[in-house]
């Protein structure tokens, strides 16, 4: 059974008991501050298995579907059962370097709440891109495809941003962060996926 499968089980049954139950949901939440000052330290992984909707649920299980199980396989056909186990590292630790940046800057203000598999699943995608540069990409609903190489960068610029502006409800630091983390996990992996990655900006 693929990892990804199991995530994308996990996550669902989680999420949908959460959207339904805002106890529950506020429970699992990513509180800096209580993870800071009162050390439940499990809310920095409970937050990436409930989503605030159907539409945040539905977005982001199809990201980890879409890229998770391609990049699950290509990792178990080069490293055989170790794919498996390096496809769960990455995600689950994912979860945690997505997180950390939120947590310092928010570690005094009680109010802030953060939720969602974001951060993780922007990791399985640039991991994906890092061993997939040409691949050509492009946004749901959006007809129009780049090269890998060139839609991770674009996707980055845009997150930074938006995230500069401010005002979208949306934790983009984490997508940041997640994103970042994933091409540093790839090339602690194999260092020859960030020099394929890279050449196809000097030919």
């Amino acid at each position: 059974m693929y990892i990804t499968y199991l995530l994308l089980a996990v996550t669902i049954l989680i999420s949908v008991k959460a959207i339904e139950d805002n106890v529950l949901k506020g429970r699992l939440l990513l509180n800096p501050y209580d993870v800071t000052h009162f050390k439940k330290w499990y809310r920095t992984f409970t937050h990436a298995f409930i989503h605030a909707d159907w539409m945040h649920l539905g977005f982001n299980m199809y990201v980890l579907y879409s890229f998770g199980e391609v990049l699950e396989k290509s990792l178990v056909y080069r490293y055989e059962l170790w794919g498996h186990a390096l496809f769960a590292f990455l995600y689950l630790s994912a979860i945690l370097m997505a997180s950390l940046y939120s947590i310092n800057k928010h570690k005094d203000n009680p109010s802030y709440n953060a939720l969602g598999a974001s951060g993780a699943v922007m990791a399985v995608l640039f991991a994906f891109i890092l061993m997939n540069p040409t691949i050509e990409l492009g946004l749901l609903f959006l007809p129009i495809y780049v090269p890998a190489y060139i839609f991770g960068p674009l996707i980055l610029v845009a997150e930074y941003f938006l995230a500069k502006r401010g005002g979208t409800g949306i934790a983009h630091d984490a997508h940041i962060s997640g994103a970042i983390y994933g091409v540093i996990f790839m090339s602690c992996v194999d260092l020859d996926y960030l020099a394929n990655f890279l050449n196809h900006f000097t030919r």
